[in-house]
């Protein structure tokens, strides 16, 4: 078996209507643009300040409009495996990993370390790898990865930052919709208390919060004078509330709050797998937010476990094809019995399969057929490509 060609196909696929931030909340256009002509896109040095778990900054409001790649990995014997970037990936990595794999048997690779450098494009080459080679050997992804410990995957809803009012409706719409988590961005000047007070007033304790600050709540002590102020509701955790650089800070922040901390560790943002093992030398975090390729969040999934932390599969709001993947790896891992971010396809106007994730509430069904499960939507790419197949 060899791999005879790979094929790239830039798409940009919007999120819903009002489905991140309230207007009040977004914000500038972001540094990225698209080059159609070039299926790529470029973005200057303001795009990629910051060193920790979000480091692209200030993309929330137009995260949407950012290119991905779809790619199509095709053996000399008929085997095709699908998959997708994160957002941003360049086409010079396309390029250079498309040129590693070629003339290679897909079943020799290593799919814990592939030929080419870990950046943004790297995850959608190793998933569809994944997927060839489960369609090849006639099993599910998951079964590659040691088996899977449960048919279902929880999933927490997710939203941006919104008024009190907007997100009380955000609430109603998750409890309907079968969910009992619900995460959503903030920073320590927003309303807050007023945020989870309108929830409260909107649907009880029936949700259990995620405050992801993404590292804006910024020190200690406005952390812990937050916590006190929200004693009462059902807060579930926060997570990454203060720069994760500062181990001491969160082991403060354990020691002096009943609300459990979260660290998110997502490789292609600068996160490291050392990082990862210092704060769990240290005692420094209750829960993990993994995200950033298959083998990665088996590797730190396996290490949290040994530890003892639960975690979560985290994500970028993506497609269908890497919120698959997600529930391949989840459903494979004993302590991934968090909320995962797995909620693309409730939140972007197409996922580009033919069969959506199928949830029942909160949870996403882990599929058994060979590889990912999922079947490329070539007329619904058609109508989001923004560049050439090559």
């Amino acid at each position: 078996m060899t791999i005879t060609h790979i094929t790239a196909i830039p798409v940009i696929v919007p999120m819903h209507p009002d489905t991140v931030n309230s207007p009040e909340y977004d914000q500038p256009p972001a540094a990225g643009k698209r080059d159609a002509a070039q299926g790529q896109l470029a973005y200057d040095a303001t795009a990629s300040q910051g060193t920790g778990p979000h480091a692209m900054g200030g993309l929330l409001s137009d995260f949407d409009d950012l290119v991905k790649f779809i790619l199509r990995v095709e053996t000399d014997d008929g085997v095709v495996g699908v998959g997708e970037t994160f957002r941003a990936a360049s086409w010079a990595s396309i390029q250079r990993n498309r040129a590693a794999l070629i003339g290679c048997d897909p079943r020799r690779l290593d799919l814990r370390a592939l030929p080419f450098p870990y950046d943004r494009a790297y995850i959608g080459f190793e998933v569809a790898l994944y997927d060839l080679l489960g369609r090849a050997f006639g099993v599910p992804v998951h079964h590659l990865l040691g088996g899977r410990c449960r048919d279902r995957v929880r999933v927490d809803y997710w939203t941006g930052q919104r008024t009190p009012e907007d997100i009380a409706r955000i609430a109603r719409d998750a409890v309907a919709k079968g969910f009992t988590g619900l995460k959503f961005k903030c920073a320590l000047e927003d309303p807050n208390v007023e945020r989870v007070q309108a929830i409260h007033d909107a649907v009880g304790h029936r949700l259990a919060l995620n405050l992801d600050p993404n590292e804006r709540f910024y020190r200690p002590a406005e952390t812990i004078r937050l916590a006190r102020r929200l004693d009462g509701y059902n807060i579930a955790m926060f997570e990454s509330p203060v720069p994760q650089w500062n181990i001491d800070w969160y082991v403060r922040l354990r020691r002096m709050l009943s609300i459990p901390v979260a660290f998110h560790i997502h490789l292609p943002y600068g996160g490291t797998e050392r990082h990862l093992i210092t704060a769990i030398k240290r005692d420094a975090v209750d829960y993990v937010n993994i995200s950033g390729g298959v083998s990665a969040f088996i590797r730190m999934a396996t290490v949290c476990d040994m530890a003892g932390i639960p975690v979560w599969h985290g994500s970028e709001v993506d497609l269908g094809i890497l919120d698959m993947a997600a529930v391949h790896a989840a459903a494979a891992m004993p302590n991934c019995t968090l909320g995962s971010d797995l909620i693309g396809n409730f939140l972007r106007e197409d996922d580009l399969i033919v069969d959506p994730i199928r949830f029942e509430g909160e949870w996403a069904q882990v599929p058994t057929g060979p590889g990912l499960g999922v079947e490329l939507d070539d007329t619904a790419v058609r109508r989001y490509a923004v560049g050439e197949w090559r």
